[in-house]
C-alpha cells in the first residue's frame, strides 16, 4: 500500500456549464456554450447544458454528497454570465449564488478551489470577437476584479483558467468546442489572450488586492510517444508535443513561445503583432502552484496531409469509453519531465478521471470496475512521484457528477456519482465508495 502524508489533499471537481442548469435564472445570459449547443450537429442528440445536473437549485444536497466523500477540497468555476450578463454590467444575482455555495461549502468544513474561466464566455463577449480580439483582456480583467472583490478570503485557492489549448485550439482551430471556428490564426491570438489574462490577473491579486490566497493555472497536458524511430515519426511526436503542451508550458514558465512552433504556424499567421512588448512578462508572473489535468498519453505517427505532419497511431493499450489509452507510467514520465524542464512549484493534479457506460442496477447499484482501477492506479502513480519528491500536493478526481461533457452531450458519463438525467438522483458508484475508503486512510 502507498501512503499519503498529512498535508496532501484530496478533492473532487466540477465546472459550471457541465453541471448548474439554470440557464436563464438569476439574471444569467447566454454563453457560447449555450449557442454553440443550439447549432444544429454541434453536441451529440442536441444535448445541452440548460438543466444539466440541476446543480443551481441541488447544490446544498450536493455538498453533503461532497462532505460524504469526506475530501477535503471542492473545486468549481464560476460562469462568467452569471456574473456579467452584458458588457460592464454586473449581475449581483449571479454572484449571490457563488457567496451560498461557498458558505455551504465552508460550514461543512470544504475548502472551496474556484476555477475563474471554463470556457463559458459570455455569447456578449464572443459577439465582438471573443478571446480572439485584444477587448477580451479588458472584459476578463473588470470580471476578475470584481469576483476577487467579492470573494477573495472565502476562497482557499484560485485558478485564473482550465485547459487554455481546449479553449483556444478546439474551440477557434478544430471547432469541436464553442465557438466552433476553423480559424489557426484566430485560434493563436485567443491562446496568447487567455496566457495572457492568466497573467494579469495573478498580477491583480498579487498586487492590487495584496492578497495571500494562492493562485495558479491549469493545463491539460498529454505526453506524446512516436509510433516509430523513425525520423518522419519523431517529427510528428516533436509537432504534437508543441501543439498541445509546449505553446503552452513555455510562455508560462520561460517567457517565451517555442521557435519550432512559431516556424510551424508562420504558414497560418504571418504576423504575429498580437504578441506585444511586455505580454511575455506578464504571461510568465511567478504563480504559487501548477494544475495539471492528466487523462491519457498520445501515440502518434507522421502524416503528411495533417497541418502539422501527425495523426494519432494505433495503439494497442487498454482504454477508457473515449478510447483514450490509460496510461499511467507516462502520466509519471510527464511529471518528471515537468520537474527536470520547467517548474518545481507545487503541483496539483486538478483533474484526472475515466468515461465508462455505467448501469444502475435494480437495487440503485453502479459497478465501475474499470474506472476504480484507473483512479487506483493513478493515485499509486502519484504516491509513487511524492516518493521520488515530485511534489504533488493534491489530487482532484474528475468528476464529482457524471454531467453535460461537452459536444458528446450526455453520452460520456465521467462522474463518482451517477445523475439519472430523467429525475436527478444521484447514486455513488462503487468508484466513489473507493475513493472516501482512499481519503479515510491516506493509502491506496
Amino acid at each position: 500500500m502507498k501512503k499519503f502524508d498529512k498535508a496532501f489533499t484530496f478533492g473532487t471537481a466540477t465546472s459550471s456549464y457541465q453541471i448548474e442548469g439554470g440557464a436563464t435564472e438569476g439574471g444569467r445570459t447566454d454563453s457560447i456554450w449555450d449557442t454553440f449547443s443550439a447549432t444544429p450537429g454541434k453536441v451529440f442528440q442536441g444535448d445541452h447544458g440548460g438543466i444539466a445536473c440541476d446543480h443551481y437549485h441541488r447544490y446544498r444536497e450536493d455538498v453533503q454528497i461532497i462532505k460524504k466523500l469526506g475530501v477535503e477540497s471542492y473545486r468549481f468555476s464560476m460562469a462568467w454570465p452569471r456574473i456579467f450578463p452584458e458588457e460592464g454590467v454586473y449581475n449581483q444575482e449571479g454572484m449571490a449564488f457563488y457567496k451560498a455555495l461557498i458558505q455551504e461549502l465552508k460550514a461543512n468544513d470544504i475548502k472551496p478551489v474556484v476555477t475563474m474561466y471554463h470556457w463559458d464566455l459570455p455569447q456578449w463577449a464572443q459577439d465582438q470577437g471573443g478571446w480572439a480580439s485584444r477587448k477580451s483582456l479588458k472584459w476578463f480583467s473588470e470580471y476578475a476584479h470584481k469576483v476577487f472583490e467579492e470573494l477573495d478570503g472565502l476562497v482557499d485557492s484560485w485558478i485564473t483558467q482550465n485547459e487554455p489549448w481546449c479553449a483556444a485550439f478546439l474551440g477557434y482551430h478544430q471547432g469541436v468546442h464553442a465557438p466552433g471556428h476553423r480559424n489557426m490564426e484566430e485560434a493563436l491570438k485567443a491562446a496568447h489572450h487567455i496566457l495572457l489574462s492568466h497573467g494579469q490577473t495573478v498580477k491583480l491579486l498579487k498586487e492590487t488586492f495584496q492578497s495571500d490566497t494562492p493562485i495558479g493555472i491549469t493545463l491539460n497536458l498529454t505526453p506524446f510517444y512516436a509510433a516509430s524511430d523513425s525520423y518522419n515519426d519523431q517529427i510528428a511526436k516533436n509537432n504534437a508535443d508543441g501543439y498541445t503542451n509546449r505553446w503552452f508550458l513555455d510562455p508560462i514558465f520561460r517567457g517565451s513561445y517555442p521557435s519550432d512552433m512559431i516556424n510551424l504556424f508562420s504558414k497560418y499567421v504571418h504576423d504575429f503583432s498580437f504578441v506585444q512588448p511586455g505580454d511575455l512578462e506578464t504571461i510568465s508572473v511567478p504563480c504559487d502552484f501548477f494544475g495539471i489535468n492528466y487523462y491519457s498519453r498520445g501515440l502518434v505517427e507522421f502524416n503528411g496531409a495533417h497541418d502539422f505532419l501527425q495523426a494519432a497511431a494505433y495503439s494497442d493499450y487498454e482504454k477508457t469509453e473515449m478510447h483514450w489509452d490509460i496510461s499511467p507510467s507516462e502520466f509519471q514520465e510527464l511529471i518528471r519531465r515537468l520537474r527536470q524542464e520547467y517548474t518545481d512549484l507545487p503541483i496539483i493534479i486538478t483533474e484526472n478521471g475515466a468515461a465508462y457506460p455505467d448501469q444502475l442496477t435494480e437495487d440503485k447499484q453502479i459497478h465501475d470496475p474499470e474506472r476504480t482501477s484507473y483512479i487506483q492506479k493513478h493515485l499509486q502513480a502519484i504516491a509513487e512521484l511524492n516518493e521520488e519528491g515530485m511534489n504533488i500536493s493534491g489530487y482532484f478526481v474528475w468528476s464529482l457528477f457524471d454531467n453535460f461533457e461537452w459536444a458528446f452531450g450526455y453520452d460520456k458519463r465521467f462522474g463518482i456519482v451517477y445523475v439519472d438525467f430523467d429525475t436527478q438522483e444521484r447514486f455513488m458508484k462503487d468508484s466513489a465508495h473507493f475513493y472516501r475508503k482512499v481519503v479515510r486512510e491516506r493509502e491506496v
